[in-house]
């Protein structure tokens, strides 16, 4: 795949900058979670597993970090590609910020980001830009299918609507990628 074809068209270009505007989705979602008071607050027996899940998503977005900068010091991304790249970083480092923030409130202990070493991230196949963005798509479906399995195991509804929300944003960077990489959308999402 030549490096024009990674460019991303017009009408992305236009999700791009909605995206980096004050109406970030995630943003909106994981914030919901952050500031809700009756959910963090006088936490019952039923947050245990909540928490657990919290964490599981917490790890996903440590690791969604660490991908983007690997692609990013890859040199292998340029121009709109690279700084779509980065603006996804930015989402998933909000997601951390916010994920980081209601565990604490929830009395927990937020999970911590391993090395880089310890993803096991196949550094080694990133090769062109087409792996990079493959290997992010890869992420990003499964960081969107992971939230989607989540939402019937939460036992608080507004985690049950945040990861729903949450869904919807790693699709999007899902679907995003798979136009940058100009690869078919299938006829119906199947996340899993």
């Amino acid at each position: 795949m030549n490096q024009s074809k990674l460019i991303l068209p017009p009408a992305v270009a236009d999700r791009r900058r909605f995206l980096t505007g004050t109406a970030m989705l995630s943003g909106v979602a994981v914030a919901m979670l952050a500031g809700n008071a009756a959910l963090t607050s006088g936490a019952s027996a039923q947050t245990p597993d909540d928490m657990a899940i919290l964490n599981v998503a917490l790890g996903l977005e440590h690791e969604a970090i660490a991908a983007y900068e690997l692609g990013a010091k890859s040199g292998l991304l340029k121009d709109g590609t690279l700084k779509v790249a980065k603006t996804f970083q930015d989402h998933h480092k909000e997601h951390r910020d916010l994920l980081e923030g209601t565990i604490k409130k929830m009395g927990g202990t937020p999970v911590k980001a391993k090395t880089m070493a310890e993803y096991n991230f196949p550094a080694d196949k990133l090769k062109k830009a087409e792996d990079v963005l493959k290997f992010a798509a890869k992420l990003e479906k499964g960081a969107a299918s992971a939230y989607l399995g989540a939402i019937p195991v939460f036992q608080a509804p507004a985690l049950k609507t945040a990861a729903g929300r949450l869904v919807a944003d790693e699709s999007m960077h899902w679907v995003i990628l798979q136009n940058a990489l100009g690869e078919s959308l299938p006829d119906a999402l199947a996340i899993s």
